[in-house]
């Protein structure tokens, strides 16, 4: 059974003889964690059980200065356990717990992952918390690992599943899939008129608290007990003729809102949100002396009817505003003047350029990932393993680039659909040099810079590196900018304006990568470097072929991001996304 470690705590009176093993006990996987000489984490945990099977008061083997008699606890360790009886704290204890990333110590509830290999998963992929861990089982990092394998690293994921089920937040992705099959049998019961996913699922934020699904019924008590009795719910939370709140197996909450058909549009819109765009609305619709809430839109205590959400907009005067939009930062503007953006869609996407295969982390062959494309549609791949520097990540080296280019080669004169450009993922080194040489860069169709180390810089010293990176010829796709993974690690440091600026000024195309643990660059961000003339590729950044599927919640955040297919060199065909890799000829898409 997987350790758990206590959280400190401040105390006035003594600690007991079991509240001192059980902290000697936490040095002992800490010092594991660390990867200490085993000698010295086993003295702890020796130290610990001699504690718990004292004959007499451990106060009084202190005071009376017998403790180093107590078998495996000498000097050392009796100061130690002076110093936390007598003063309720342990300096040595403290600075550990200190030096130790937390997420290591987090780790330590995933069943069957003890102190040894996490210290080998920090030392060997740099790995800090859960969501990194979590993140490199599902690039295949662990299947080479001494000690691991694809058995462990299939266990670490379910046990990440189940340690992750009552947390707060979840990734979109997480949870779109329960919310699209709950919504399916819902809108299949007889007394369901009308039904959408509302809440920020709808407006596709990255992350989400729980699912909401918004019922129209003119029998609501009947499909009140229909709700209840879903399966795959775990209990439920309240009943009633006008809500149904349950939280299923996965931990994941959902909130039925049942309301007349005449309410539905109302009520979707209002549910959908978010709250900042509701606020504008309400007070847009104050300006035409007109009442909006979740029930109408009224002129004075008439309601104007509305049959949909497009017909609420165009009451207020607006064009139709996509859910992705609705928050407030300037859409309802652009929606009355008419600037609102044709937002691209994931049947404007011709190719997908960020794919990983075998030959580094990825699970599956460039020919299948070939059928797979091919499956879905798309006209071309762009195969980007990683570079040589990435040892954790299986990296090329120069002679395997030369075998994969020629692989390439042959697999396009057999197939010629989806065509196969040959890229890399390159390494932007903590000086901002690319890994290979000049002449190696040369041979690749794209270049994507990414940086995957070092992340502890400073803002200043982060966005030099990588503005050093883009400043290099080869350099053609800036990959996941801020390095963030959603819910597990934070962005570094770095001026997202600088490098969105000196994209502009270089001609460097910036990855939206459609990783549901990355989607970065950040939405927010999408429609900076869009008023800049900075172009995106959404990128899958598939290390399987199930990944290829990823691209539709890039779509997602490029929507939120007010892009088009203009805007997206992805959108392109083949012919011109073979000009703009090669030349960063951006010119192509002032006509489109």
């Amino acid at each position: 059974m997987a350790r758990t470690l206590r959280k400190p705590e401040n105390r006035e009176v003594s600690l007991s003889a079991k509240d001192v093993a059980d902290i000697l006990d936490e040095i002992g996987v800490m010092l594991e964690i660390s990867g200490e000489n085993p000698f010295k984490s086993r003295a702890y945990y020796s130290a610990a059980r001699a504690l718990t099977s004292l004959d007499e008061g451990l106060d009084t083997l202190i005071e009376e200065h017998r403790l180093s008699s107590v078998p495996g606890i000498g000097t050392a360790l009796t100061q130690k356990i002076t110093e936390l009886v007598t003063t309720g704290k342990l300096a040595y204890y403290d600075r550990l717990k200190e030096s130790i990333p937390r997420g290591l110590i987090e780790m330590l509830k995933i069943p069957g992952l003890g102190p040894k290999k996490i210290n080998m998963l920090h030392k060997a992929l740099s790995i800090e918390t859960i969501g990194e861990l979590e993140y490199a089982c599902k690039e295949h990092r662990l299947q080479d690992l001494k000690g691991f394998g694809s058995k462990t690293q299939d266990k670490i994921l379910q046990g990440i599943a189940q340690i992750r089920k009552y947390h707060e937040r979840r990734l979109y992705a997480e949870v779109i899939e329960d919310a699209e099959a709950i919504l399916s049998k819902v809108r299949n019961h007889a007394d369901v008129v009308n039904a959408e996913i509302a809440g920020s699922l709808r407006r596709c934020m990255e992350t989400v608290k729980d699912i909401d699904i918004l019922a129209a019924t003119e029998h609501p008590h009947e499909l009140s007990l229909f709700l209840a009795s879903l399966p795959g719910i775990d209990h439920i939370i309240a009943q009633g003729d006008t809500k149904v709140s349950v939280a299923l197996d996965s931990g994941i909450n959902v909130d039925f809102r049942l309301v007349t058909p005449v309410e539905f549009p109302y009520a979707l819109h209002h549910f959908t949100g978010s709250k900042e765009h509701n606020i504008a609305m309400r007070g847009r619709a104050k300006t035409k002396n007109l009442k909006m809430n979740e029930y109408g839109l009224f002129s004075g205590e008439t309601l104007l009817p509305c049959h949909s959400e497009e017909d609420i907009f165009e009451a207020l005067g607006l064009s139709y505003i996509p859910p992705e939009l609705r928050e407030d930062r300037g859409e309802i503007e652009a929606a009355e003047i008419g600037t609102l953006p044709d937002l691209v869609d994931v049947s404007d996407i011709r190719g997908l350029l960020h794919l990983h295969t075998q030959a580094s982390d990825g699970a599956d062959s460039i020919e299948a990932l070939i059928h797979a494309a091919r499956d879905m549609g798309i006209d071309y791949i762009g195969i980007s393993d990683h570079s040589k520097s990435a040892a954790y990540a299986g990296g090329l080296s120069e002679d395997e680039i030369r075998a994969q280019h020629d692989e390439i080669d042959f697999l396009n004169k057999r197939y010629g659909k989806p065509y196969v450009l040959k890229g890399i993922e390159s390494d932007i080194l903590p000086d901002g040099r690319l890994d290979y040489d000049d002449a190696t860069l040369e041979t690749f169709d794209f270049v994507i810079a990414a940086v995957h180390s070092h992340f502890r810089m400073t803002e200043e010293e982060m966005t030099l590196r990588i503005m050093h990176a883009m400043d290099n010829p080869a350099t053609t796709i800036l990959a996941h900018p801020t390095g963030r993974l959603l819910l597990a690690r934070e962005p570094y440091r770095l001026s997202m304006e600088k490098i969105l600026s000196h994209a502009a000024e270089r001609g460097t195309i910036i990855e939206l990568n459609a990783n549901p643990h990355r989607l970065d660059l950040d939405w927010r961000w999408c429609r900076h470097a869009k008023d800049l003339g900075v172009k995106i590729t959404l990128n899958p950044d598939a290390h399987s072929i199930r990944g290829l599927s990823h691209i539709r919640f890039g779509v997602n955040i490029a929507r939120k991001g007010w892009l088009t297919p203009a805007d997206c060199i992805n959108c392109l065909g083949l012919a011109e996304i073979k000009k703009v890799l090669k030349n960063r000829d951006t010119s192509l898409f002032k006509t489109r």
